[in-house]
């Protein structure tokens, strides 16, 4: 995936090494271009406190998704009496086509492994795990070179850096569903269990992995820790815009002049982000931004001021989810992609509830009927009342977000859903509606001849 950089004025947090070192290459080039600096500064010398009060004055938020902050999450593991703890870096992006974790520990491992360890350190884990997709074997590789280059070096392991704190990294390549995006199923795969996300309260940061208090946090999240220690929180905090703090990943596609991977300020808004990294406004007249992935919302144009934060989307009704943005213009149906999307949401459930395993089900039948002309005349109330219920039943984010494809497209675009519901039409001429129902009337059978 190709990185793209915006202008000089925005500051680069995660991606300022991406070219600055060969991948593959030895440690100590690695070195030479900043990695491990700050770890090896700061574990001898500072303690776990302060560098959880850095995390926390920087307002880091958790860029899985969620925008939990950080610090508080690693307060409450710190807290936690207990005599085991873990932290997990979590890199398995579920999202088909999602390509930012996986440009991150591809072009830059040893930064993310530095940040594991400085989490590590805050919390007091001895043990840590990235989980990583088995199919990233590019990553996988360049991870697992970094890791045994670390601890050959000192950095990791037994004693690490001779400051009386044992490190142990390991590597989890995994297998799964879309829900292992989820965090307790996360931690249900990595200890070879049916990964199916757990009830909450309690959360994981009390008991987490093997029922220890576990740090759990996107490899985003944590790739920002080691520039936050370096020079401090008040520092990362200013690199936001409209008071929201530091950067973020983002993965431009669709209809833009410039498609990949690119680091911008969070809090941006969707218009300066569009004309700073993706060559201006899309090619063709915009239809719709498609945010968030399969369980994102659509937005209109005329919602280009929104800013990227996770607070602002979902009050547009959209996500960050694993932040995508896909540029649509009219060539697009909005109705037969949404329910595109639903039906993977609902392929993709893991069963453990009523209301995803089968609702979401019932939603990408609604979605069909939609699409191929075949219309009831209950099915827009059916709809509203099914994702009513499946939002209220939820019990993991999955079934909070299935339902955003087809309410964000009814709240903003309701005139194509009209045309497809009310008089069979396809505006976008994507679609192939069908005749209603009741003109379909068979010809009568032929009858026999009396022998």
């Amino acid at each position: 995936m190709a990185i793209i950089k915006g202008p000089a004025e925005w500051r680069s947090v995660l991606l300022a090494r991406a070219s600055a070192y060969d991948p593959d290459g030895s440690l100590a080039e690695a070195e030479r271009a900043g990695a491990w600096v700050t770890w090896r500064k700061t574990a001898p010398t500072q303690s776990p406190a302060s560098i959880i009060r850095s995390v926390s004055t920087a307002d880091l938020r958790g860029r899985g998704g969620a925008g939990y902050p950080t610090g508080r999450k690693w307060q409450t593991v710190a807290a936690q009496g207990s005599d085991r703890r873990y932290v997990v870096a979590n890199g398995y992006e579920a999202d088909p086509g999602a390509q930012l974790d996986r440009t991150l520990m591809e072009t830059d491992p040893h930064l993310v492994l530095e940040g594991l360890a400085l989490a590590a350190f805050a919390v007091g884990a001895r043990e840590s795990f990235i989980a990583v997709k088995a199919t990233y074997t590019t990553a996988v590789r360049r991870l697992r070179a970094a890791i045994r280059s670390a601890e050959e070096a000192g950095y990791i392991g037994q004693d690490a850096l001779g400051a009386g704190f044992d490190l142990h990294i390991e590597l989890r390549e995994l297998q799964g569903a879309f829900v292992l995006g989820e965090e307790t199923a996360l931690l249900r795969s990595i200890e070879g269990k049916r990964p199916q996300p757990d009830q909450r309260p309690p959360y994981p940061a009390e008991r987490g992995l093997w029922d220890k208090p576990t740090v759990v946090n996107n490899v985003e999240t944590l790739a920002a820790v080691p520039w936050i220690v370096a020079n401090g929180g008040e520092a990362y905090a200013k690199l936001g815009m409209n008071g929201q703090a530091g950067t973020t990943l983002v993965q431009l596609g669709g209809t833009v002049n410039r498609a990949g991977v690119a680091e911008v300020p969070m809090g941006i808004p969707l218009r300066d982000l569009l004309r700073g990294v993706a060559g201006g406004e899309p090619r063709g007249r915009l239809k719709a931004l498609f945010i968030g992935g399969p369980s994102g919302g659509f937005l209109p144009p005329e919602a280009l001021d929104t800013q990227l934060t996770p607070g602002s989307l979902s009050e547009m009704g959209a996500i960050m989810g694993s932040g995508s943005i896909l540029a649509l213009d009219g060539t697009t149906c909005l109705v037969d992609l949404a329910t595109l999307m639903t039906r993977f949401m609902g392929d993709e459930a893991c069963g453990k509830t009523i209301p995803c395993r089968i609702g979401t089900r019932r939603l990408y039948e609604i979605g069909e009927r939609y699409i191929t002309g075949r219309t009831r005349p209950t099915d827009q109330q059916l709809m509203a009342d099914l994702c009513s219920d499946i939002r209220d039943g939820a019990l993991c984010g999955h079934e909070i977000s299935a339902t955003n494809p087809l309410l964000s497209g009814m709240r903003y675009f309701r005139d194509e859903f009209d045309a497809h519901i009310l008089r069979g039409e396809c505006p976008a001429g994507v679609c192939r509606p069908l005749p209603p129902v009741a003109a379909q009337t068979p010809a009568a059978a032929p009858v026999s001849p009396r022998a």
